[in-house]
């Protein structure tokens, strides 16, 4: 059984895909960020970037204790080993697929997320701010976009978690100031993996959990005001 600590962002998504898609059973134990649960010292003990996702594998391949693991794409790895999905065993196959996902984790994730911050919730609206970011989204769209040209999946013709590290980052494309019509081969490769099953199902469960009453001054000073401090209490 996995224990997954969760909260309704694109990092989030990642982990709910890929558990309905390799059918594992698995139960959610809501972290809600707004409401500061990523500070509890229990989630502390396996999450200690105070982020989520992270999971609490009772079930280890290995038969001994159980094994947490905190940040998304090594969640994924760890999840794709350990039930042999998702994942190819060739090599050179197995070596697109990391690239990818490590180029969503290292670049569409983080200038993403920069892009949401100055855009939607930054109090001060700083143009150079926001059109860099948003420039920077819109060039690593191009960059899938002319990966997807040739190949049904980011990784080649197989659905992988290369696939599923991505997705939930192109779901808030308006946001993003995106247009997919901009993006042809994208947008086909994102329309199929919405109308996947897994797809459905994983962001189905994310419905229970959105729409919780919140102070949002309280859940802006959780999120956007962290420093070394929130680390040393």
């Amino acid at each position: 059984m996995i224990e997954l600590y969760y909260w309704t962002t694109p990092n989030g998504h990642k982990i709910t895909m890929f558990l309905e898609e390799a059918e594992l059973p698995y139960t959610i134990i809501p972290v809600n960020i707004g409401a500061g649960d990523q500070f509890k010292p229990e989630f502390l003990k396996i999450s200690p970037n105070n982020r989520i996702p992270a999971i609490l594998d009772k079930e280890p391949a290995d038969g001994s204790e159980p094994i947490s693991v905190f940040e998304s794409g090594a969640i994924l790895l760890y999840l794709a080993e350990k039930t042999g999905k998702l994942i190819p065993s060739n090599t050179r196959e197995r070596v697109e697929v990391l690239q990818w996902l490590f180029w969503q984790m290292g670049g569409l994730g983080p200038m993403a997320g920069q892009n949401h911050h100055f855009s939607q919730y930054a109090p001060e609206k700083i143009p150079y701010a926001i059109n860099r970011y948003v420039n920077e989204t819109g060039r690593l769209y191009a960059v899938l976009n002319k990966r997807l040209s040739d190949r049904e999946f980011v990784a080649g013709n197989n659905y992988s978690i290369a696939d599923i590290a991505a997705y939930p980052w192109l779901v808030p494309h308006e946001r993003q100031g995106q247009n997919l019509d901009d993006f042809p081969n994208l947008k086909r490769w994102f329309e199929a993996i919405k109308a996947r099953p897994a797809t459905i199902r994983a962001y189905e469960k994310a419905e229970a959990f959105k729409n919780q009453a919140l102070d949002p001054e309280k859940s802006r000073e959780l999120l956007f005001n962290q420093s070394a401090n929130t680390v040393k209490r």
